[in-house]
Parts: structure tokens; sequence; C-alpha cells
């Protein structure tokens, strides 16, 4: 074994436990097309799958299939027809459909059930699950085209995949769906990942594809959105990829329908499930109802997290030293801004009203999220508080980040226009400028 080879990444682990406990017991609905089953790197994601469903996770999967049956039906001469992204089903294609989607739901169990020493699923003993879970009916003619055994979901039997779920089973899906009168219809993983999720009420639906990714007006990579932006994005000029479209388009119809949090993941980035799953960050996009990040009045509850963030600079003497003590006294004062549970950025609003004055103190955002308009936020949230307090000019006192307030508009100013109360507090030893910024 090599010395980089024995390495272990104890910071990682260590700040993936939050997600580990956080995700225990959750209902996890992953998606996959047909194109990632034939593709080299599926094994690893089946195993990162397991250690998913070894870490307490209940899972759902789906699979897609559109790859396998277009060979089987070009193999037997058939030409195959879709309208809309749809497939026409016809009763000879319907049963290429079936062998399709038979043997890729056999190859899927065929991995789930690998259990060789040496590797990743060495020693797992995985349940697998398929049936009957989903009721579908006739998609019917549109616009003139009968679409014959194509199909769309009716119900999903979530009592039957709960009850699964709660004997330590995975659930596979296929994209197959049965009527009462006994009849096969074929329908979209699309579209049984997202019914099957919001019948579960999932923690999670997740959807692997192999695009680039979803890109805002800058081109830079989007990793999370609310419900509202999602359709605005949707709504918005810019055309997105048919498949990128068809999942935002089933994401947010999962969000309005109370599934908490819908990830579209690139799945040919290395151990993207997991780093989507146990990072905060992560490496796909997000959508979800409420904010993920925010900025918020901060509680008494707050006050660890505001520390740990501090702390540093106040090491570094880019921040005067706070004691936990006094931050809890002054927690009124403070905004913060926060990312999935984490404060990753701060400030302080101290108003003299009297003289029509107030003070930005202890502005700070983690090292991890710098550069990235969260000091502006920060302040622009500072200034409009100001506003409404009525006050006219807000100050701040700095020894290594002057520039930066410089930048926004403030000016350098003279120690005797402080009010007096804060001129009284005014540490010698640091020696920290006065700057002020006037606000129309």
């Amino acid at each position: 074994m090599s010395k980089d080879s024995g390495k272990f990444d104890v910071a990682t682990f260590r700040a993936a436990a939050p997600y580990i406990n956080t995700h225990r017991n959750q209902i996890v609905v992953i998606a996959f097309d047909g194109e990632a089953v034939e593709d080299s790197t599926f094994p690893a994601l089946i195993h990162d799958i397991a250690l998913l469903h070894s870490l307490g996770m209940k899972l759902v999967l789906v699979h897609g299939a559109r790859p396998q049956i277009e060979r089987r039906l070009k193999s037997a001469g058939m030409g195959f027809r879709y309208r809309n992204t749809l497939r026409i089903t016809d009763s000879t294609a319907l049963a290429a459909v079936k062998e399709a989607v038979g043997c890729v739901r056999v190859e899927i169990e065929a991995l789930l059930s690998l259990g060789l020493v040496n590797t990743p699923m060495s020693g797992m003993r995985l349940r697998v699950s398929s049936g009957n879970f989903v009721t579908a009916r006739p998609l019917g003619i549109l616009d003139g085209i009968d679409f014959g055994h194509t199909g769309e979901v009716r119900k999903v039997d979530a009592e039957a995949i709960k009850s699964l779920l709660g004997l330590a089973n995975i659930v596979l899906l296929s994209p197959l769906g049965y009527s009462p009168t006994g009849e096969t219809f074929n329908l979209s993983a699309i579209d049984v990942a997202t019914m099957a999720a919001t019948a579960l009420q999932a923690n999670k639906l997740i959807f692997l594809h192999g695009e680039a990714g979803l890109r805002d007006s800058r081109r830079q990579l989007i990793q999370q959105l609310t419900l509202a932006e999602a359709q605005s994005l949707l709504s918005g000029k810019r055309k997105l990829p048919d498949r990128l479209n068809r999942l935002l388009h089933a994401a947010i119809h999962a969000c309005i329908n109370q599934v908490q949090r819908i990830h579209l993941i690139n799945r040919t980035i290395d151990g993207a499930l997991l780093r989507e799953m146990f990072t905060r960050d992560g490496v796909g996009v997000m959508i979800t109802s409420d904010a993920y990040e925010g900025l918020r009045q901060a509680q008494i509850k707050d006050v660890g997290g505001i520390l740990e963030l501090i702390t540093p600079l106040e090491q570094q003497d880019i921040l005067v030293r706070r004691s936990r003590e006094q931050l809890e006294l002054e927690i009124r004062h403070f905004e913060i801004c926060e990312r999935d549970g984490m404060i990753i950025g701060c400030a302080g609003l101290y108003p003299f009203p009297d003289e029509g004055l107030a003070e930005l103190a202890c502005l700070a955002v983690h090292q991890d999220y710098q550069h990235e308009g969260r000091g502006d936020s920060l302040l622009n949230r500072v200034e409009q508080k100001v506003r409404n307090q009525g006050l006219k000019q807000l100050f701040v006192l700095t020894t290594r980040t002057a520039h930066w307030f410089r930048e926004r508009g403030f000016n350098k100013g003279d120690l005797k226009a402080l009010p007096v109360k804060r001129r009284e507090l005014y540490n010698y030893q640091r020696n920290s400028k006065v700057y002020f910024k006037t606000l129309t």
C-alpha cells in the first residue's frame, strides 16, 4: 500500500456526521435513466447507493430503460416513434418494452446482491423488492395521436412501499404500470419517480442525469433554487436542454406537493451522490420550497454558531474579541446569514439615535463562502434597517478591511465624529480607522 492510499480524511468524515444523522430513517427516492445503467461507472453508483442504505436511509430506486428498449426495437426491425418526448407504444413495441425493462431490473438486482470480499459491498446483505406498486392508465389520444400502451401514473401504493422500507428493503420501481383490468403500460421513469416521492411524502427526490448542469445568466453553475426561482427559470427565455427541462418540471411538481428537497445531480461526477448528500454545498442543484440559505435576525440559540464563525477572525485580530456572555446580551443587535442550519455570516448593528448614527460591527463571512456577495447582502440588510430607524449615517471601525468598506461607499472620518458613548469605548491599542457612509 502506498503512503497516500493509507490516508483517511478525518475532517471530511467529521463534517459529514451531521448529515449522516439527519438522513437516517429518511425516505429518499433516487431515479436514474437507462443510459446510467449502461455506463461503466454504474457499479460504483450502485455501491454508493448501498452505502446510503447501510447508513439508515430508506431507499426507493426508479430506473429508466430507453436505450435498452430502442436497441431491441431496432434489432427486431421495428421503428420507434416519439411525440413530445413520449414513446408511442403499440402492441409489438410493448413486448420489447417488457423484455428490456425486465433485463434492466434483473441487472440492478444482481449488482445490489454483490457481496464479494474486497469490494465496497463486502459483508452486505441487501434485500430488493419489486412489484406492482404502480397503477397506471392509458395516455389515450393526444392531438389525434393514439399513444397505445403508453400510460401515465394513476396511483402509487405508498403503504405497501413503506411497509417494505420498514423491513429494511430497498424498493425498486420500473417504468411500467398496471391497470385494474390487467393491462401493462409503458411509463416515464421521471413521472414514476415524481409520483412515488409525492405519494410517500419523501424527504428527498434525487434525479441522476448526464447533463452538464443548470447555469445562471452569467454562466455560473446553479447550486440551489427556491420553488419561485425554479418556476422563473423554467418560464424564462433561455432554452434548457430537453432532459433538464423535464427534470425541472418534475422537481417543481414534487416541490409543490410537499416533497422537501429535490436534487438534480450530474451522475458523471465521481461520487456525485455521496458528495451531494454529505457535504454542505454538494455538486448538484437543489430545489426546495423553503429558503436553503437566507438572512434573518439572530436569536439566543445562534450564539454558539456566531462564536464559531468569529473566533478565527478574533484570533487574527481582525475582529474585537467578544465573550459568550457579551454576545448573549447583545444578540438582538445581530443579523445572520444561515445556510442549511449553519451560520456562515453575521453583522452587528448598534444604533445611536440621538446622533442620527449607527455602528456596523462584527461583519464576518465564513472563509468557505467569501467572494460570493454574502458580505454585501449583510451590509444591504443592515443599511436598510438603519434607514427604517430614520438614521442617516452608518460608521464602522476597522483595522484590516478598510479597502472593502471604501469600495462600498464608506469614507474615512475623524474619531471625534463618533458618538460620545462610542468614543469612550475606543481601544487606542487597536488603533482602528473610522469610516462613515451617508445613506440616502
